[in-house]
């Protein structure tokens, strides 16, 4: 089976609009209710993210003018199911050892910083994406979201530049500033002439 561009456009698109929304639930359980288990929802995530590598990666292949874009979606879908696994298989355990054995906490926060630097990475790659995409989209009668996509992706790229270089700054909106260019990143896909003809 082969995806044309156009397919390949979509369904790109379609599964960042789910990581967008994945990670808008998981805010929303950790900060309203934290009891709730989030395991599937990482897994659902996990998913994704190895879906999305392929069909990055075959949207890579086919395009002629956008390879810089297509190939930091098909990277920072490869870190973020890394990122995933992480706290999945890690988080856990680490977590549960470091509450009996206390020497073991800064063990369990650096697997936890380990994961979120995978993170951050992984939206710096998304904002440049935005900016390619944004680029391509703000020369067509889409100006306003191409030129939107092209901010909220410099921005990802500062905000998660900042915390991958001095470590997790609570005043400092990476993962937001990510999110939201990754929503729009995924307008733009979806707005985007294929370059397969």
């Amino acid at each position: 089976m082969e995806l044309t561009q156009k397919q390949n456009l979509h369904v790109t698109s379609a599964l960042l609009f789910l990581t967008v929304l994945t990670q808008a639930i998981y805010t929303a359980l950790y900060l309203g209710a934290n009891e709730i288990p989030r395991q599937w929802l990482w897994g659902l995530e996990g998913l994704v993210f190895i879906f999305l590598t392929a069909v990055a990666g075959s949207a890579l292949v086919q395009t002629k003018h956008y390879a810089l874009g297509f190939s930091a979606i098909f990277a920072s879908a490869i870190l973020n199911f890394v990122q995933v696994g992480v706290g999945v298989t890690q988080f856990g355990p680490f977590r549960e050892v470091s509450q009996v054995v206390e020497a073991i906490a800064p063990a369990a926060g650096s697997v936890v910083a380990f994961s979120f630097f995978i993170y951050n990475g992984a939206k710096i790659l998304l904002g440049l994406a935005a900016i390619v995409f944004g680029s391509a989209i703000s020369q067509t009668d889409s100006k306003i979201i191409g030129r939107l996509t092209i901010v909220l992706g410099l921005a990802a790229i500062v905000t998660n530049s900042i915390v991958v270089m001095f470590g997790r700054i609570d005043a400092v909106p990476s993962g937001a500033t990510g999110v939201a260019a990754t929503l729009l990143l995924a307008v733009c896909l979806l707005k985007l002439k294929s370059d397969d003809k």
